[in-house]
């Protein structure tokens, strides 16, 4: 069995600090993980199973206050050092959106489900009260937005809230 990351899900929207969860198994029980957009990142380790092969859950929160993000969108990597070469094996990667870089004060979003007449620029002026505000929206959401003139009914988007 390889490692696996099941929190944060691929495309999450991920404050500060970002959990990390998941199954995994390292050599002397020690797994890796690496937060960047490469530019910066934060790097660390932790210990899971029991070292012996054994696999085990894990649960991390990553800090990633003091990093120097420059991109909406962060990969989060999970991975073994090999004891033989030091290479890095078993790599997970996972992208992930980090609000902090959309929304000023960013603690978490609401969903909004889409209905006939919504438009990006009334849910901003809804959310937010300025309706140029929509691109927190649409950076919020890049799997499911990729024409800001077009959104669909029953589409589920976030809505990133933060403190002004």
């Amino acid at each position: 069995m390889t490692n696996r990351i099941d929190q944060p899900r691929k495309l999450d929207l991920v404050g500060n600090p970002i959990p990390l969860g998941g199954m995994g198994t390292g050599y002397e029980a020690t797994l890796n993980y690496r937060v960047g957009d490469g530019h910066d990142e934060v790097t660390g380790h932790f210990q899971v199973g029991g070292g012996t092969g054994e696999h085990g859950q894990f649960h991390v929160a990553v800090d990633v206050a003091h990093a120097a993000f420059k991109s909406d969108q962060l990969l989060v990597q999970v991975f073994e050092v090999s004891p033989k070469d030091g290479s890095e094996v078993h790599v997970v990667t996972l992208p992930v959106i980090y609000g902090p870089r959309i929304k000023p004060g960013y603690y978490g979003y609401r969903e909004h489900k889409v209905v006939r007449g919504d438009t990006l620029s009334g849910l901003a002026k809804t959310y937010y009260g300025d309706a140029s505000l929509f691109q927190y929206i649409v950076r919020a959401n890049p799997d499911q937005i990729t024409d800001p003139n077009k959104i669909t009914p029953g589409q589920v988007l976030r809505i990133p809230i933060g403190r002004k």
